[in-house]
């Protein structure tokens, strides 16, 4: 049995009037503010929260918010020991000073009979920015997800930091749950934090030993010499389950071993075949603490979506080319694998939007570059091409250009953009018998296909950029629900009609394309897939970097 996640908790803060400051006390606290520095700190530099800083202090009329008689508030306390814990939520409790807290309160009452006060203010001042930091990342993620061209808007989410610091945490009545609103909404987001904890701690208990490689795919019953760690990794890691039996020769790759090389190849999005060939290996071989930065950067991107998108979405996850369609509470109602857009040079985009309408039996009008690209050295090479794949050239008001033949002055027309090409409705067409269209800046949208052979494939990144549906259909009974007379009957029938039709969503639905290479569904397995555009590995550079992020 793959090992599952345990239960997960949370904590929090309250109340209190701040410490009055001396005069040259507030002229200290006023110039770190205006200097947005403070050289005690991690990241010493907070100019990107100087005016939230500022706001918070002026509500406090330049006093302390987190000191009362020159010892922490009981707020303070319990901030810092969020700070601490950091780690468990997929971030660096080092980011908000972790180590440097102990210091801090040593400085100040109980601990030192006589605390000066310029201890008092660093603390202060360090706990504030710190805490802003740790809100707003857990909030809205660390990097600002429009810096990696991702389409998907945060300034919504953003909170009134010098209120929300104020009114919920230092001012707050001890609400247990304030993390719970702080976080993202989703119960996946939840199911991947558990993920985090248990792997962090598997990361501790590994003896990383790498298996050794072999000429040609392990196959049941071949000799393997990696037999051994084999055992110990899988048992480690869930997919062979403790007290199974296996057999006692340690040199052969048999029997229960290979049902949990084929559990792990599952849950790697890997043919499930049971032969450890070169990917299987690769997976095996990646270390668990790169499995627990994997978690830390899905959790990053969980931070950006959107919260108002709770409300039944249609998700479709890049790296694990699947659907779903969420129904209420979260439980998804439909599921599909999905095509993508190819690794190298075309890219299906991140970002959020909401279907609007179907279209069934669509035309394909053929982007220029695929057009330019593909279509016309097809044209020049077959004269039958465009009768055979169902083509014609349309003006600008989509009038059909009726030739005898294709002219070198159509030809360039294409070219420039003047003429273009579309595809026309049926079986043949490149967009099946259904589209599912939810506007955005990439003309990216979602589609039937007659390619069905990918679908089996275990990587499907094969498009120009939008995403190919397995199950077109019920994709369109499910968005249509809502809709009058819309059954599956229907839609069927619409599919396989004679006519283009296009019907207007009465609620239009969210849809979000996002990018997630660990995923854990209600099963509670957690699930890996490889980072097929580089997008993890571009994040984690961005991450390293520390404060300030670009917001």
């Amino acid at each position: 049995m793959v090992r599952r996640l345990p239960q997960a908790t949370s904590l929090l803060v309250t109340i209190g009037r701040p410490d009055q400051l001396s005069v040259e006390g507030q002229s200290s606290l006023r110039a770190v503010i205006e200097a947005a520095e403070l050289r005690g700190m991690r990241w010493p530099d907070f100019r990107d929260y100087r005016k939230e800083v500022t706001r918070f202090y002026e509500a406090y009329s330049y006093g302390l918010a987190w000191v009362r008689d020159m010892q922490p508030t009981s707020q303070a306390r319990a901030a810092i020991g969020l700070l601490l814990k950091a780690d468990e939520k997929g971030l660096s409790a080092d980011d908000y000073d972790g180590p440097r807290w102990a210091d801090r309160l040593s400085r100040l009452k109980p601990a030192s009979q006589h605390p000066k006060e310029s201890d008092a203010i660093e603390f202060d001042v360090a706990l504030t920015v710190s805490m802003m930091r740790f809100l707003s990342d857990l909030h809205i993620g660390r990097v600002n997800p429009q810096h990696p061209d991702f389409e998907i808007d945060i300034e919504d989410k953003k909170y009134d930091l010098p209120e929300f610091l104020k009114e919920q945490i230092v001012d707050g009545s001890g609400d247990a749950s304030i993390l719970s609103r702080v976080e993202p909404p989703y119960p996946m987001y939840q199911r991947t934090i558990q993920a985090l904890r248990m792997y962090m701690q598997l990361a501790r208990q590994d003896d990383y030993e790498v298996l050794p490689p072999a000429k040609k795919p392990v196959a049941p019953g071949n000799l393997y010499p990696g037999v051994p760690r084999l055992i110990r990794f899988l048992r480690l890691v869930g997919d062979l389950p403790d007290g199974v039996a296996l057999p006692a020769n340690k040199t052969i790759y048999q029997g229960p071993l290979v049902d949990a090389v084929k559990s792990f190849q599952r849950r790697h999005g890997l043919t499930a075949d049971g032969r450890i060939d070169a990917s299987t290996l690769w997976a095996l071989n990646v270390p668990l603490y790169h499995r627990v930065r994997q978690i830390q950067l899905t959790l990053e991107r969980w931070r950006w979506l959107p919260s108002d998108y709770q409300h039944s979405p249609v998700v479709v996850n890049i790296p694990e080319f699947r659907l779903r369609a969420y129904g209420d509470q979260f439980h998804v109602a439909v599921m599909m694998n999905v095509v993508v857009g190819k690794a190298y040079g075309h890219h299906t985009p991140i970002f959020a939007s909401k279907i609007r309408y179907v279209i069934f039996r669509p035309y394909w009008n053929v982007p220029p570059s695929i057009a330019r690209a593909e279509i016309l050295p097809a044209i020049q090479r077959d004269p039958d091409y465009m009768a055979r794949e169902n083509l014609e050239i349309v003006d600008s008001r989509e009038n059909v250009i009726r030739a005898a033949s294709l002219s070198p002055e159509i030809l360039q027309q294409i070219r420039s953009g003047a003429l273009s090409i579309r595809q026309k409705p049926g079986p043949k067409n490149s967009l099946g018998l259904v589209k599912f269209v939810f506007p955005n800046e990439y003309d990216v949208y979602m589609h039937d296909t007659p390619a069905t052979e990918l679908f089996s494939k275990s990587r499907r990144d094969f498009s120009h950029g939008c995403i190919r549906l397995e199950k077109p259909a019920e994709l369109a009974a499910w968005v249509l629900r809502d809709n009058p007379g819309w059954t599956p009957e229907r839609i069927r029938a619409a599919m396989d009609g004679e006519k283009t039709q296009e019907v207007t969503l009465t609620h239009p639905i969210p849809v979000l394309i996002v990018y997630g290479t660990v995923i854990v569904l209600e099963d509670q397995i957690v699930r890996f897939y490889d980072d097929i555009y580089d997008l993890d590995a571009e994040l984690d550079r961005d991450l390293d970097k520390g404060y300030p992020y670009r917001r």
